[in-house]
């Protein structure tokens, strides 16, 4: 399944675990289980087709359409395809901005990254610059992801902003900095109505003036999707480990 999936799938299992409780209550006579288990296995289906209306798919398409298989089959550009820009690149357009949004993603996670991007938004907004976290609410592999490892860096949970709060400032905002995220940035999600990224709430980071995506390579994200964004006129790729991305830009901050 995506990573979009995965608040529908958790509330699902928790509605079948109400169900598990219900039928045991059943087998060994017992009114409190058979009670509280149909409490919670209706509850939990009902929350799960809310989120399903929301995502504007259906049960079934989450079950059964096997999202992630489609990463083997995707077009893997090679990073030579697009300009490749260095730390002192983005050093530059960062030091002149006003405004600084901080998208993080897996990719933050897996490199360990949300210490040193504090680091770095501490030294912007000692610049000057206005700096704020915009948090995904399936960025990561669970949700809250982002914000469990945020917290964990002492980011102020006042820089934190959820994806309805935020989502109309990107198009006033200098620079958006994406750190390892790419499905819940993808803007294929408002243009294809087939694909499997299909009618899921996205962050507007292609709306900002400018766009700097910090990533690996150029490989698709868990649902397999080519992310058209990586070969904007107004994206700046920088390659490498989120960490050590990060940590070159501080490093030229402070320079």
């Amino acid at each position: 399944i995506g990573g979009g999936d995965m608040p529908v799938m958790i509330s699902f299992l928790n509605s079948l675990s109400g169900v598990a409780a219900m039928l045991t209550g059943f087998v060994i006579g017992n009114t409190m289980l058979i009670i509280g288990g149909s409490l919670v296995g209706a509850s939990g289906l009902i929350l799960t087709n809310i989120m399903c209306r929301g995502m504007n798919r259906s049960l079934g398409n989450v079950l059964f359409s096997a999202v992630g298989a489609t990463t083997a089959k995707a077009k893997r550009r090679n990073k030579d395809e697009v300009p490749a820009y260095t730390a002192e690149d983005a050093a530059i357009v960062l030091e002149n901005a006003q405004s600084i949004i901080v998208t993080p993603g897996y990719g933050l996670a897996v490199a360990q990254a949300q210490h040193v991007t504090r680091e770095l938004a501490d030294v912007l907004t000692g610049n000057g610059a206005s700096v704020k976290y915009a948090i995904h609410p399936v960025a990561g592999r669970m949700p809250g992801h982002m914000n469990v490892l945020l917290a964990e860096a002492d980011v102020d949970y006042d820089q934190l902003y959820e994806m309805d709060e935020i989502n109309d400032e990107f198009e006033r905002t200098d620079v958006c900095l994406v750190i390892g995220a790419n499905d819940v940035v993808n803007p294929v999600a408002r243009t294809d109505p087939t694909g499997p990224l299909a009618g899921m709430p996205i962050l507007n980071c292609d709306k900002a003036r400018t766009v700097m995506i910090i990533k690996r390579s150029l490989s698709p994200g868990f649902a397999g999707v080519d992310n058209p964004l990586f070969y904007d006129a107004k994206t700046m790729m920088l390659f490498g480990d989120g960490k050590k991305v990060v940590q070159s830009l501080l490093s030229e901050l402070k320079g």
